[in-house]
C-alpha cells in the first residue's frame, strides 16, 4: 500500500530550497497583480526584491546537492520548473505591471518567457553531453535564465525613482500597437538565452 505524502517523504534537503525558490517566483507576480489592484508601488517593490532571494536559493540548492551527494532526476526538473516561475514568468509579469502593456509588449515578454522555458529544456536534455568526466557541466550554452535578475534590478530602479506607467523611460511608441522601447531589453535577454554560440564558464 502507497503511503500518503509519499513524493514528499522523497524530497532531499537541496528540493526544499528549490521550491522555496519557486515560492519567491510566485510571491513576485503576486505583487504584480497587488499592484494593479491597488497601485502601491511598494507592493511591486516588495514582489521585486523577492527576485534576488530567489536567485541566493537557486544557488544554494546545486550546492547542497553536491555536498550532501544527494541528486536526482525530480530535483533537476524541479529546478527548471521553479527557475521558468522566478526568472521567467515573475520578471515578464513585474515588467507588465511597471508599464509595458501595449501589443508588441505582450509579444516581447512572451517571446523572453518562451526564451527561457527553450533554454531550460535544452539545458536538460544536452547537460549529460556537455558534462566532463566528473559528471559536471563545465559551460552553458546561451545566458543561464537567472541572469534575468538584471532586468528586474532596471525594473526596481525605475519604481524607486517613479518611472513606471506614463512615466516609463524612453517613454512609447505606437507601431500599430503600442511598444514602449524598455520592453527589448527583455528581447536581447531571451535571445542571449538561447544562443548556441555564446558559451559562459560554469562556476
Amino acid at each position: 500500500m502507497k503511503r500518503h505524502f509519499s513524493m514528499i517523504r522523497e524530497f532531499h534537503l537541496a528540493d526544499w530550497f528549490t521550491l522555496a525558490n519557486a515560492f519567491c517566483g510566485t510571491g513576485a507576480i503576486f505583487a504584480a497583480m497587488r499592484f494593479l489592484q491597488d497601485g502601491r508601488p511598494a507592493d511591486l517593490l516588495r514582489g521585486m526584491a523577492l527576485i534576488p532571494l530567489a536567485f541566493l536559493f537557486d544557488a544554494l540548492d546545486g550546492r547542497i546537492a553536491r555536498w550532501r551527494h544527494k541528486s536526482s532526476t525530480l530535483g533537476r526538473e524541479l529546478d527548471s520548473l521553479a527557475d521558468v516561475i522566478s526568472f521567467g514568468v515573475a520578471p515578464a509579469a513585474l515588467a507588465y505591471a511597471c508599464g509595458m502593456q501595449g501589443g508588441w509588449d505582450w509579444i516581447a515578454l512572451s517571446y523572453f518567457v518562451g526564451c527561457g522555458v527553450s533554454r531550460l529544456a535544452r539545458y536538460n536534455v544536452t547537460a549529460e553531453s556537455l558534462s566532463g568526466d566528473d559528471g559536471k557541466v563545465r559551460h552553458f550554452e546561451g545566458t543561464p535564465i537567472p541572469t534575468s535578475l538584471v532586468l528586474v534590478v532596471v525594473l526596481a530602479l525605475a519604481t524607486w525613482n517613479g518611472h513606471i506607467g506614463d512615466h516609463l523611460w524612453f517613454g512609447a511608441v505606437d507601431l500599430g500597437w503600442q511598444l514602449h522601447p524598455l520592453v527589448l531589453m527583455f528581447v536581447l535577454s531571451g535571445s542571449l538565452m538561447i544562443s548556441k554560440t555564446l558559451r559562459i564558464p560554469k562556476p
